[in-house]
């Protein structure tokens, strides 16, 4: 049983997206500046709905509406994924790493590492610099460090499927 309200649900009772608020998704992904009149178009509600949905999407962390951007031509050349092996509370290590400005990505994995983190730098002795700050972290045993040469696919559409 879905929670309705006056232009729909955008979740059910049980936290599941319904149908309607994953079209806008989908509408967004293609184009995050597409208008609330043409989603309200392509989705079959109004520019208001829509805007109350976008709304809710976003106050409940399901979306989030972002330019992604080129590091490379930011200026930012060296791109890597360290493997980390940690002890004691792996989830408060990780909160530690997630805190640094270079890390963009940081989980807790199971695995031959236990946490992960990817790190955006502008050359390689930002990276040292990176690797270093983060081994000298209180519970980080090791590090292992995988540079990336060469994007091949990164995409944002997952949500949906």
């Amino acid at each position: 049983m879905s929670t309705q309200h006056s232009h729909g649900s955008v979740s059910a009772a049980n936290g599941a997206i319904d149908d309607v608020s994953k079209a806008i998704i989908v509408q967004l992904q293609e184009d995050g500046r597409r208008s609330y009149a043409a989603i309200g178009k392509a989705v079959g509600l109004s520019e208001a709905a829509v805007r109350q949905r976008v709304q809710k999407l976003t106050d409940s962390g399901v979306m989030q509406i972002v330019a992604v951007t080129d590091p490379l031509q930011l200026g930012f050349s060296r791109q890597a994924m360290l493997g980390i092996k940690a002890e004691d509370d792996l989830v408060a290590v990780a909160d530690r790493i997630a805190g640094l400005d270079q890390v963009d990505y940081c989980l807790v994995t199971a695995g031959s590492f236990d946490i992960l983190a990817e790190v955006i730098c502008e050359n390689d002795h930002d990276l040292l610099r990176i690797m270093t700050e983060i081994r000298g972290i209180e519970g980080v045993l090791s590090t292992e460090t995988f540079m990336y040469l060469s994007l091949r696919k990164q995409e944002y559409n997952w949500g949906t499927r």
